[in-house]
Formats: structure tokens, sequence, C-alpha cells
């Protein structure tokens, strides 16, 4: 393994998949990589989903092996539970302030056994398992978490030092307090990812109000064998496995009311992928998918959508979903829409509706466009001068975007601009020189 090089190193900002894979090559070219992420794990959004479009393979076996290779590489200094505070300086000498945010836990003694977990009598809600799930005030938040280091969320604790006394480590500090670290490097690569549509904004969906309908992201958590309930697919407000799911399409993309007019790109295909998971959970299962249009524009896309069309039997009803309301007595949901290909208005009653909700720019990201100096689009997500040649970069030279900091895209597309990023943030290392 190649040494780092003597000129400064590059600070990555995110660690999802595409900050993981810029690290990496950056890594592997030489160059020292601060990758910094705000939560207590790498992973980023990918660690929450059950399988990928179109090959439905693991999400977890693709992803794992690069965020323990992020943990192994000699390049690469690890900074989670951090956030970036301050940027100065120019092109080849950037300096930046990041704040590591205690754990309450050291993470040189911390051997990730649980025994703190096991005993902590503090229940909460599980962000990893979209709300779904609990954890305990001391977590990981999932087992493949790196650093697989635990932390204590001060919001639920209740300082009853259970935690501590059965820490056979003694990695409990209570008294952890937030640490500043400058580190000066040659150029940044924004990779900060996304969020998802908050679903109660379209309220005739009855989202939070019914238990029955859920988002996409809940909907991979349930399928998960890690997740809440152990990949049982079942209603929330009973348990009972449901026989017919609704699919409802731009939940929050293509939608003057609700303040977003562009496509999340991802949302057709990531419906597809998750009906054909629903009718491998549940053969008999009748599954519909409302949409205004499919777009299958990647690499074996169109072939999907017509395998879950002709394999699995799945019905696409073109047509924009007016109102969803419930039946108190039986929990069912009642969709009413108008088939745009027949004219027909009907009423459609299913156990369980998922609405496929789109991408917004990620929290924070004002933040950090104040921090970098960097413009973001009318969109919200962080504009590049050249989208249609170089959407790398900014207008900021030495700093660049990858992944869906940039715009809504998928996997495939989130790795290969990361590695169009580090190879653009290489140029200025290599050259060992400011440029002006």
């Amino acid at each position: 393994m190649a040494s780092a090089r003597e000129a400064k190193g590059v600070l990555i900002i995110g660690g999802g998949v595409s900050g993981i894979q810029a690290a990496l090559d950056l890594a592997d070219m030489g160059f020292k990589v601060y990758l910094v992420e705000k939560t207590p794990s790498i992973g980023g959004r990918m660690a929450q989903l059950d399988k990928t479009f179109p090959t439905l393979d693991c999400s977890a076996c693709i992803l794992t092996p690069k965020m323990v290779d992020v943990a192994r590489h000699p390049n690469i200094e690890l900074l989670t539970y951090s956030e970036v505070r301050e940027v100065s300086g120019k092109p080849g000498d950037f300096r930046v302030l990041i704040l590591k945010k205690p754990r309450y836990v050291d993470e040189e003694k911390c051997t990730g056994c649980g025994v703190c977990a096991q005993y902590c009598p503090i229940e909460a809600p599980s962000d990893f398992d979209a709300g779904l799930g609990i954890r305990k005030a001391i977590y990981v938040p999932f087992p493949q978490a790196i650093p697989l280091v635990y932390v204590i969320d001060k919001e639920y604790c209740i300082n009853c030092g259970l935690c501590e006394k059965m820490c056979e480590a003694g990695a409990i500090n209570h008294k952890q307090q937030p640490a500043e670290i400058t580190v000066e490097v040659g150029s940044i690569i924004v990779s900060t990812g996304f969020r998802p549509f908050d679903a109660k904004i379209k309220g005739e969906y009855g989202y939070g109000k019914y238990e029955n309908v859920i988002t996409g992201l809940e909907f991979e958590r349930l399928v998960n064998a890690a997740g809440p309930t152990g990949g049982y697919l079942a209603r929330l407000s009973d348990g009972r496995i449901p026989k017919t799911i609704g699919f409802i399409q731009c939940v929050g993309s293509r939608d003057e009311k609700a303040n977003n007019l562009n496509c999340s790109r991802v949302c057709c295909m990531y419906a597809v992928k998750q009906a054909i998971l629903a009718k491998e959970h549940i053969p008999r299962a009748e599954i519909s998918i409302f949409y205004m249009d499919i777009r299958a524009y990647g690499k074996g896309f169109e072939e999907f959508y017509k395998r879950a069309e002709e394999e699995f039997k799945i019905k696409f009803i073109r047509g924009a979903v007016s109102e969803v309301t419930e039946d108190p007595e039986t929990k069912n949901l009642m969709l009413r829409v108008e088939d745009t290909d027949t004219g027909e208005l009907m009423e459609r009653e299913f156990d369980m509706v998922v609405l496929s909700v789109g991408l917004l720019p990620s929290a924070g990201s004002e933040v950090i466009e104040k921090i970098l100096g960097v413009s973001r689009g009318e969109d919200g997500f962080f504009a590049s001068i050249q989208p249609e040649v170089f959407s790398v970069l900014t207008p900021v030279d030495g700093i660049f975007i990858a992944g869906v900091a940039e715009g809504p895209k998928d996997i495939p597309d989130s790795i290969a601009q990361a590695s169009a990023a580090a190879m653009k943030a290489s140029t200025i290392l290599a050259e060992g020189r400011s440029r002006g």
C-alpha cells in the first residue's frame, strides 16, 4: 500500500457511498484523506437499503466491504460524529476547522461488544430503521457500523450509570467534551447526500395519520432481514400480512404544490424494485403502481420494468392519486384516482400504501454553502459550473461535488461521479502548489 504523499490531503464531507468511493480512490493514489461524517457511522442512505436495482443485489454486500476498506486504509483518517465548522485559505492550501462531537464513549477503549446496550434500560426510536424500530440510549446505528463504537444519546440518557458499571473496557466517559481539530488540505469534495421528502406535507395521502401508509424508506427497513421486523412484511396497524399493496409515485417530486418541480430520478425504479421484493415476500399479493410516467432511463432499467410487469404481474396504472382515506374499522386504505389512459375515475382498496417520496438536499446544505462559499441551484442542490461536461466542478476552484449532493441520481452514477471528483481533486494535489 502506498504511503501518503507529502502534498496536502483531501477533505471529504459526507460518508455515504459517494464519499466512501472518493476516499478510497484518493487513498489508493497515495494521498491523505480526511473523511468527515456527521453521524456516528459511515454508510449513508445506502446502508438502509435492502436491495439495489436493477440487479436486486444485496445493498449491504456491496457497501460493507467498502466501509471496512475505509476503516483499514492507512491513508484515510475517519472523523465520524464530526462536522466542518470553518474553511479558510485557497486551492492547494485550505485550512479546515472540524468539531468532533462527544460520544461519551472512548473510541480507543470501546470494543463494540454491546454489553452496555444490553443493560441500558432506556429505549428510543431508531433513526436507522426510519423510526419503526427501537434502540437504546447507548447504541450503534446498525451492527455493521464503521467505526463500531457506541455513542450515548444525551437526549434519552437518564444517567443511571449502568453502562459505565457494566463496561469492562472502561470506555464510558460522561464528562467527554467536544474537540476541535484543524487540518490542512489541498482540495475538498462535498458528498453530503440527501434527505427524503417529508410525506406529511402531502396531507391528502394520510402519511402520519394512517398507520398503513408508509414511505419507500420505511418499506426498505420492513423487508430487510436486519430490520425492525426481521424482514417480515406486515402492516403497522395490526401486524397482518398485506394482500394488496399500492405504490404512489412522485410524492414530493414534479409537484408545484410541494415546491419541487424536479424529477428525483430514482423513484420509479426503487418502486419497481420494492414491488418485486413485496411479491417475493408475499407471492400472492396484488400490487399496483400508480404513476405519471415511468422513467426507466438507465442500463437494464427498461428490462427491469418489463420483468416486473410480465414475470411478477405487477399492475401499472397511469394516473394521479388525488386522495387516500382509511376505513376506521379495517384500517384498509381507499385510493381515489383517475386512470389517464382510459379517463376512468375509480376507487381502489388496499391493505397497505407505499409513498415513493422524492430526494431533497441534505439537512445542513445551507451551512456548507456558507462555509465553503459554493453556490446552490434553485432546487437546493449544489450547483456545478459545467453540469453537461464536468458536473463535479463548483464555482470555487479546488472544491468539488459528488453524488446526490449535486442532484438526484442512483448508486452507480453516484459512485462514478465520486471517482471523477477524486480525480479532479488529485490534480491540485499532484501539482504541489497553490493556485490563485
